[in-house]
């Protein structure tokens, strides 16, 4: 019983770091990054359809974003959707793609992103403790009915916490890795 609750933490736990990785991967660096771009969708045929599946979307070089339209046509929506998402990036189109050049960030700009990243890791944090009350809530309801041991409801709470505080540490370096990434000029 209590190594079955410890691999449905560990899956949850799985779930709650690949979501936060999404999230940071969406925060701007000053470095061109076609993650930026993920979830920026456009009207294709009366359908929103993300970015990546009616353009390839490539990193030029460090400083642009190339997107180049499957059809030409809707080069002007691309650009409308990429304004309207409040990257604070100006696309600029030649007629066959749309290049986005990344401008340097803002002293000002950085501090607001890293302020992000510390929200972003906050949720992350909480993401974790919900997994973990939910582990705490099946093995003592376990314990109660009788299915296990009050020596194994305390052995397992301990194993879910040395869970959780392994999975804690490594969003806090995480996010202060990405943090420092944003603050280097």
């Amino acid at each position: 019983m209590v190594s079955d609750v410890l691999k449905s933490l560990d899956d949850d736990i799985a779930k709650a770091m690949d979501a936060f990785g999404r999230e940071l991967a969406k925060v701007r660096t000053g470095r061109a990054n076609s993650n930026m771009l993920d979830g920026i969708r456009l009207d294709y045929y009366g359908t929103p359809t993300p970015l990546n599946q009616v353009a390839s979307v490539s990193v030029a070089d460090p400083r642009l974003i190339v997107v180049k339209p499957w059809e030409k046509r809707i080069l002007p929506d691309i650009e409308k959707a990429i304004r309207d998402a409040g990257l604070g990036i100006n696309p600029s189109s030649d007629g066959e793609i749309v290049r986005l050049p990344i401008p340097p960030l803002t002293q000002e700009r950085r501090k607001e992103l890293t302020k992000v990243v510390k929200r972003i890791g906050e949720d992350a944090r909480v993401a974790v403790r919900n997994c973990r009350r939910d582990a705490r809530e099946l093995l003592e309801q376990a314990g109660k009915d009788r299915e296990i041991t009050e020596d194994d409801v305390d052995q397992g709470l301990k194993k879910i916490q040395a869970v959780i505080d392994k999975a804690i540490e490594k969003i806090d370096v995480i996010a202060d890795k990405k943090q420092a990434e944003i603050m280097e000029v």
